[in-house]
């Protein structure tokens, strides 16, 4: 029998306990745990000391009897036997916004007629964590810097340290927001219906105010019909349409530029770009006229001034251009040059369809120039003799020229095999007889390499005649060009490299040994020449009789 310190029979005052020998470990439970690198609270079975807890010392059926338990006397009806699940305001209320729609008065300095004005505001408020935020809507041309006056924050109430509340909150009432008095007129209806299902009863809506307050009660102002000639109605109506036709220059040289033409309806101005197409060969200097306006008839006195030193005002035309004058399908003339206009775009047509309606739109198909160019043949220049053919050829095709592409293959399966011949230049100058060369073809990328024997007393420097190179064969096309092949070189024959003729007069014995090896791509004639003049006969291909299927013996 375990040792129970209230088993003494002394009264548990302090003073006449006893410390239980018996008991080794005075922790606390862990009641926190890591799942997932989450930490969860753990519900502690033992207590202090590994002492049983009292709930845990309950059976299950005494825990029932406790759970629904009634108490004798109650006042009023039992709702729930269990207490609802706890969910922050943080979460409950997240994402929820009262959106109210108010107006201010601001006063109006330096002004003569106009005192104060009224400016329109929506009014935010989180209640999340009961803050506000105002934001002015963005009227264009209005020219009041606008958007978000009130930064999201919780406005203070009163001196006290009071903040607004969504209880504080209605429809019909003035918020005084640092100094500054909103007018609540009207709410959407999430915040009606939250309100409402809070027991707030709200307001009417009122109407919001469109017009601000003179200064004094002046003489009430007549409404005028609105003239053409009223630039502030054209600015606020036509701001941002333009009138875009696309048109064709008819250049003094003969040549058809494509164009396009913007009309400004804020303004009345042209401004002429041109379309220019890649590899055109001119500049890029888009703008053929600037914005500006274009008169189209002076006045008989400014008509025989010089032009040159004329700075043409409203004082000096007589009229200038208009939409009527653009129509799609007929030349104009625009400060003595001559555009034909073709087709204009969607916008442009819905103008003249609205506006203009007796005028007609012919569109007219014109050939570009980028078309023009595709339809010409390219033709590339001949050999300058500079550089390889391949190169040349690349500086012809792009701006930034592009290395010949290499047989890789090819170069390492002849990398040292050279096939050497002895020439002699046929030359019809007498100083070029007697000389002798050396011609090197590089089997590994088809280059060909001229070297002179120096000769005692010729006067002739030999040396190095020819780098190595690729020589196209006489009479080839740049573009298609077809170059020296070991099967042209035949012992007697001629080799034209770069205007100079060249006769082949020997050869080693290892080009005929390649040759061989090749000989299904070599001609006979040239095959036979090097044999006869290398004096080597041809071998017997027969196999011979009674070697059977051709062991040797």
């Amino acid at each position: 029998m375990s040792w129970n310190p209230n088993n003494h029979g002394l009264p548990f005052l302090p003073g006449y306990t006893f410390r239980d020998i018996t008991k080794t470990e005075f922790h606390r439970p862990q009641t926190l745990e890591y799942r997932n690198g989450f930490a969860l609270p753990r519900r502690p079975l033992v207590g202090i000391g590994q002492e049983p807890l009292l709930s845990e010392q309950l059976i299950q059926q005494e825990m029932s009897e406790l759970s629904f338990a009634r108490p004798g006397i109650t006042y009023g009806s039992f709702d729930k036997s269990q207490a609802e699940e706890f969910v922050p305001a943080h979460v409950a209320l997240d994402k929820k916004v009262l959106r109210f729609f108010a107006y201010f008065q601001e006063d109006v300095l330096y002004a003569s007629q106009v005192e104060n004005r009224l400016r329109n505001v929506v009014m935010y408020y989180f209640l999340e964590d009961d803050s506000i935020s105002i934001f002015e809507p963005t009227v264009e041309n209005s020219g009041i810097p606008q958007g978000k006056r009130l930064k999201r924050q919780r406005v203070p109430k009163n001196d006290s340290g009071d903040h607004y509340l969504w209880k504080d909150l209605n429809i019909g009432m003035d918020l005084d927001v640092y100094g500054v008095k909103y007018h609540i007129t009207q709410c959407d209806s999430f915040t009606k219906i939250f309100l409402e299902s809070e027991g707030i009863l709200l307001n009417d809506p009122e109407p919001m105010p469109m017009v601000s307050h003179s200064k004094t009660p002046e003489k009430p102002v007549t409404p005028q019909t609105a003239t053409d000639f009223d630039r502030m109605l054209q600015f606020l109506t036509m701001d941002r349409k333009v009138l875009r036709f696309f048109a064709s220059w008819e250049d003094s040289d003969g040549e058809c530029r494509p164009v396009t033409i913007h009309y400004y309806l804020v303004d009345n101005t042209v401004e002429i770009r041109e379309d220019h197409q890649p590899n055109s060969g001119r500049d890029r200097f888009p703008v053929v006229l600037r914005r500006q306006r274009l008169p189209k008839r002076m006045k008989a006195a400014s008509e025989n001034f010089p032009r040159c030193v004329l700075e043409l005002s409203p004082a000096e035309v007589d009229e200038y251009y208009s939409p009527r004058d653009f129509q799609v399908g007929q030349s104009l003339e625009l400060l003595g040059r001559r555009f034909l206009l073709c087709n204009c775009d969607h916008f442009t047509k819905e103008y003249y369809q609205k506006n203009l309606p007796d005028i007609t739109m012919q569109t007219l198909e014109v050939q570009k120039t980028a078309d023009v160019l595709q339809d010409r043949k390219k033709e590339v220049p001949p050999y300058n003799y500079f550089g390889s053919l391949e190169d040349s050829l690349q500086n012809c095709l792009s701006l930034i020229p592009k290395p010949s592409k290499r047989n890789v293959q090819k170069m390492l399966e002849n990398g040292n095999k050279v096939l050497r011949y002895t020439a002699q230049l046929d030359s019809p100058n007498p100083e070029d007889e007697g000389r002798h060369f050396i011609l090197s073809y590089y089997l590994s990328n088809d280059m060909i390499g001229i070297y002179e024997k120096p000769t005692r007393n010729s006067g002739i420097l030999g040396g190095k005649f020819l780098e190595k190179t690729r020589v196209p064969k006489p009479g080839c096309s740049v573009e298609n060009p077809e170059f020296y092949s070991p099967a042209d070189f035949a012992i007697g024959s001629t080799v034209e490299v770069f205007s100079h003729r060249f006769v082949l007069t020997d050869a080693d014995h290892y080009v005929l040994k390649y040759l061989e090896s090749i000989s299904n791509e070599i001609p006979t004639e040239t095959l036979e020449s090097v044999r006869n003049k290398l004096g080597v006969t041809r071998p017997n291909t027969q196999p011979d009789e009674g070697t059977g299927d051709g062991e040797s013996h």
